[in-house]
């Protein structure tokens, strides 16, 4: 089983905008403080009624896999071949474009094929001329072809957008949610409604004062699903320590949760992988707000390199099909059988 899971991911890197954890600089460890104390909201939690409706329980599981080859079919097969090897039952799919890439693609069409429930991280450009119109037939193209598609979808608009490293192209959370709004108010032209909104911060941005994530939040009008990307980085930060800081903004939110991307990205010493993983499920059941993770499986053979996936570590790839084979998280997706209208 460990071979199969490794399989898929024995590509040359991923494009740039595929960056799961490559996005985080290095450097020393961080010290993090401990997590605010909120008063939670009462109310209930909803979406403003776009894209899937999140199960009433459990929380849905799925991946994003590095393919050996980089088309529709190599990425279903990648994605088939580690559903299986972790049990069979993974609900999501999730893919990355650039912002000039068209979408929803080939890829797409493979995913829906499978049955797939899917995010779709969309790359973004600089925020300002986003603003200034420059982009809006691409936009607009874009959005007429969500709608084409018909089938309920989360849309990962600009993820982790409070990385140090984006600061050239993001300029600022003012510009941000600007680009955000603008961005959306096409698609609400076009009469998307089958795209749930996805804003999505990396968790060590609500742990790191200089990072500041929060304001780069473009308002619960705006947004239909919470995110947040969690790696245990160089220093093994917990799960539920890079959570937790992110879980008490979302509590004060009333939308569903989304992890965007988890991995093991550390070789850590013996059993640590294994460790950082065991905490994922039962932290995910502790808090119903959270909906859906989506587990990032990559090895990545140039700098900055990292090996996500299970190829050598049976411990952890036994962990992670016990969480898979859940009965929680397998609640049923959305109704993905309605035929799609190709995409252009």
């Amino acid at each position: 089983m460990a071979a199969v899971l490794a399989l898929a991911c024995l590509a040359p890197a991923v494009a740039a905008c595929e960056s799961g954890p490559a996005g985080r600089p290095a450097g020393p460890a961080t010290t993090v403080a401990s997590p605010p104390t909120v008063e939670p909201r009462t109310g209930p939690v909803r979406t403003t009624g776009l894209g899937p409706e999140p199960p009433e329980e459990g929380a849905w599981l799925g991946a994003w896999v590095k393919p050996q080859w980089h088309n529709a079919t190599g990425r279903a097969a990648a994605l088939d071949q580690f559903n299986r090897a972790a049990g069979g039952k993974l609900t999501m799919a999730h893919m990355f474009h650039q912002w000039n890439e068209s979408f929803p693609g080939a890829t797409e069409q493979a995913f829906q094929a499978m049955g797939k429930l899917q995010m779709i991280s969309w790359q973004g450009t600089d925020t300002r001329s986003t603003v200034s119109g420059t982009y809006d037939s691409l936009i607009r193209q874009r959005a007429e072809d969500v709608k084409a598609f018909g089938l309920p979808v989360l849309l990962r608009y600009r993820w982790e957008m409070d990385r140090p490293n984006l600061a050239a192209s993001i300029h600022s959370p003012e510009d941000y949610v600007a680009a955000w709004k603008h961005i959306r108010a096409i698609f609400t032209e076009v009469g998307v409604t089958n795209a749930g909104w996805v804003w999505c911060p990396h968790a060590d941005g609500f742990a790191e004062d200089e990072r500041a994530a929060a304001a780069y939040y473009p308002g619960d009008d705006q947004v239909d699903w919470l995110c947040a990307d969690v790696y245990p980085g160089p220093e093994w930060a917990s799960f539920s320590n890079r959570m937790d800081h992110f879980m008490a903004f979302a509590q004060q939110h009333p939308r569903p949760v989304v992890i965007g991307e988890f991995g093991l990205t550390q070789e850590g010493r013996p059993g640590q992988r294994a460790d950082w993983l065991r905490e994922v499920g039962p932290y995910l059941k502790k808090h119903p707000q959270i909906k859906g993770a989506l587990y990032f499986a990559a090895r990545q053979t140039t700098k900055p390199l990292y090996d996500s996936t299970f190829g050598n570590d049976p411990e952890s790839e036994a962990v992670f099909r016990e969480m898979a084979t859940d009965p929680y998280f397998s609640p049923p997706p959305p109704d993905l059988t309605a035929t799609a209208t190709p995409a252009r």
